[in-house]
């Protein structure tokens, strides 16, 4: 068998310093003299091959998260890196060993979106911990895939962490947070991705944790990541990072100062070039040789491990043709995903549309015929795009009904033409086809130019971040006018926001028949959109993150405490809570139980079509700080009329809390399950119209 480790080290032993340190570097020079070549690690898989052409491009992250599904999401991952190794190869051949064009993805992104106005959120899994960890956890095994000896792709888990922003201050931003938060909120998904995994990466972040640069941080990638979770793959800073140390954290006073911290802390590869100052940290003695040693070898492991450096390739990887690139197969299962990914929030029976005698459908909102509504960020290229209008247009056309199309308003600007000698220049043409229409869908919400990553969006009030959850520019009041009409008339309205976070839909669940939350949903998501608003299948997306009700539900953005955020410590009521989604088909959830370590019940389809339902499993223990945690999942899948056995495992560590040094410890209180779809709150049972089963766990 190939020894991975004891290759590379001996490799790294005929290298000079100079070499070595060159190596550690996100664009890695080629060493000819020992046939090594040229690579650069900097590439990006969040939800598609990114920035280097033609992929399948699917839902964002946070859309992803709303299926609720492991198994789905690890499908996602693998058709992601059958393309990464299909564009690999052929840019080889080309000779392009250019970035974006490696295989080593600085993904998934397992960050806690604890603050629905953090820009990057929509990049992650959602609020909570659990959820987290079991879709990082199956998305990282579709990258790597079954060998931990041969990886496929390599995965990358980020940002290390206690990482959501504020977005304009993360470069000098310190993360004050308890040992109980930290350890029962921030790193249990990372511990998941590392032990569970085996994940080949892990990305610091660019903020401090308790006074520590991430990057360089001794508690976090020694004491925590290494030596607690055993951690034996490479750490990548976070791009120029490393920098920040002594521009910003001022915890260092010089570069060379800055790369000694990082790299004697556990940080191997460096996003950025400030780690040529390790010849001079060498020669300092602020590092040694044996450290640059450790580093490089950490790497080149990763290299041999993906079948490079003299390494055994693997065939199955190697041969994967480039035709498979956003493919008639991969086209359709991204349809498939967008379909799960959907979130029903209201319907008042105006949906799937009733289409007799319609005539006439009104398409309406900035983000009717965005693609960049559909695709989020880290994005790469579809070779098809069907946004939410082309969605609807075809099959409408299917029903011989008309669509008549408005931008309404512009996303976030009031006037689209400057020109304009009146606000509100697109309004008119939306009161119009809502007077001519038979149905009215508003199309709102955001996209990666108003919510984003520091430096790559085109919000300049808050780098990315949102400042409240209200709908920018005049999107609100211009849908107010059209629901207005709508109810004057008689004709049912649909509200579907793209969105990669939460915003306050108080007017569209007081004004709209209808309310659909599709994230970013793909480049298929209008045509899985028009499918949903047809009645062509029964939505089943569940919500990753709480709806709150407006900006004073939130507490201070900068404040890291988990007291009143999420579901799990919310205190108020949620407009459209964690876990909520509706269906067109009723289900109905009877003799639960727990025992042997799972819950089991019965989940019958009482409705007339075939539909999927998700189960819920949350633990309630006496005495603890949270409300509730999810604790279990499983999608059921039913034809009309038909019933299942659901069999939902619990682990050990749902009855426990992690103490100050990180360690499980039983909690003494009384526990209960709850088991259904949807959390035991009251609002979640309103909206849902049935509650849990509560199953009280002995012991």
């Amino acid at each position: 068998m190939f020894d991975h480790r004891a290759e590379a080290e001996k490799l790294v032993s005929q290298m000079t310093l100079e070499e070595k340190v060159s190596q550690m570097l996100h664009g890695a020079p080629a060493v000819e003299r020992l046939n090594i070549p040229s690579y650069n690690w900097w590439n990006e898989a969040l939800h598609g091959i990114a920035r280097s052409g033609v992929a399948t491009m699917f839902p964002q992250a946070i859309g992803l998260a709303a299926t609720f599904d492991p198994e789905l999401l690890e499908r996602v991952a693998g058709v992601i890196s059958d393309e990464g190794r299909a564009k690999y190869h052929a840019y080889q051949e080309e000779g392009d060993h250019d970035i974006f064009k490696g295989l080593t993805y600085w993904s998934p992104n397992i960050n806690i979106f604890r603050d629905p106005r953090w820009g990057r959120g929509h990049e992650t899994y959602g609020e909570d911990p659990y959820l987290t960890a079991i879709l990082g956890v199956a998305f990282i095994n579709g990258l790597q895939g079954p060998d931990e000896n041969q990886l496929k792709t390599a995965a990358c888990a980020k940002h290390f962490a206690v990482h959501s922003g504020p977005e304009g201050e993360r470069h000098e931003f310190n993360a004050v947070v308890s040992p109980y938060d930290l350890w029962n909120t921030y790193l249990p998904a990372f511990e998941a991705a590392v032990t569970e995994a085996k994940v080949e990466a892990v990305m610091g972040a660019y903020n401090r944790t308790n006074g520590e640069p991430c990057c360089g941080s001794k508690t976090l990638l020694q004491d925590i990541l290494r030596d607690k979770w055993g951690f034996t793959g490479h750490v990548t800073s976070d791009c120029w990072a490393i920098k920040d140390f002594h521009e910003h954290h001022k915890v260092t006073a010089t570069p060379v100062e800055s790369v000694a911290m990082a790299v004697r802390n556990g940080c191997d590869l460096n996003c950025g070039n400030l780690f040529g100052y390790c010849l001079a940290a060498v020669r300092e003695g602020k590092l040694t040789e044996a450290e640059i040693d450790r580093a490089v070898t950490n790497l080149f492991v990763t290299r041999m491990k993906l079948g490079l450096l003299g390494a055994p390739e693997n065939k199955k990887y190697t041969s994967i043709p480039y035709d498979v690139l956003d493919c008639d197969k991969h086209r359709a299962f991204n349809l498939e995903v967008a379909r799960e990914s959907l979130v029903l929030l209201k319907n008042d029976g105006a949906l799937p549309l009733k289409t007799n005698g319609m005539k006439t459908i009104a398409v309406i909102g900035p983000n009717a015929d965005s693609r960049i509504a559909l695709e989020g960020n880290y994005q790469g290229t579809a070779s098809d795009h069907v946004t939410v209008l082309q969605g609807v247009r075809g099959y409408a056309a299917e029903k011989g009904i008309r669509v008549l199309y408005a931008e309404g308003c512009p996303l976030f600007k009031v006037n689209d033409s400057v020109l304009s000698q009146f606000q509100n220049d697109r309004l008119a043409e939306a009161l119009i086809a809502a007077r001519r229409a038979d149905a009215v869908v508003l199309a709102l919400g955001l996209d990666r130019n108003l919510e984003g990553e520091e430096g790559d969006t085109g919000n300049q009030f808050a780098s990315g971040d949102k400042l409240g959850l209200k709908l920018p520019g005049s999107q609100q009041m211009m849908a107010e006018k059209v629901l207005a009409i709508a109810k004057e008339r008689g004709i049912p309205s649909v509200a579907v926001i793209l969105s990669g976070s939460a915003l306050d839909l108080r007017w569209a669940d007081e004004g709209a028949n209808a309310v659909v939350q599709a994230f970013y949903p793909g480049s298929q998501g209008g045509r899985a959109f028009g499918e949903l608003l047809f009645g062509k299948f029964s939505p089943s997306g569940r919500l990753p993150l709480t709806f709150y009700q407006s900006d004073g539900d939130l507490p201070d953005f900068r404040d890291y405490s988990m007291e009143n955020r999420t579901y799990r410590y919310f205190k108020g009521s949620a407009l459209y809570p964690f876990g909520f989604g509706l269906g067109y088909e009723p289900f109905e959830l009877s003799d639960a139980s727990y025992a042997e370590s799972a819950v089991t019940a019965t989940v019958t389809n009482k409705g007339r079509k075939r539909a999927t339902e998700t189960v819920q499993v949350y633990i309630e223990i006496e005495g603890e700080k949270e409300n509730w945690n999810l604790c279990g999942v499983s999608k059921v899948v039913l034809n009309a009329g038909e019933s299942t056995c659901v069999t939902v495992p619990i682990d050990s560590a749902a009855f426990m809390r992690y103490d100050d040094e990180g360690d499980l410890r039983l909690c003494y209180g009384k526990k209960y399950l709850h088991v259904g779809f949807c959390q035991p709150d009251k609002r979640s049972v309103s909206l849902k119209g049935s509650a849990p089963a509560r199953l009280e766990v002995s012991g």
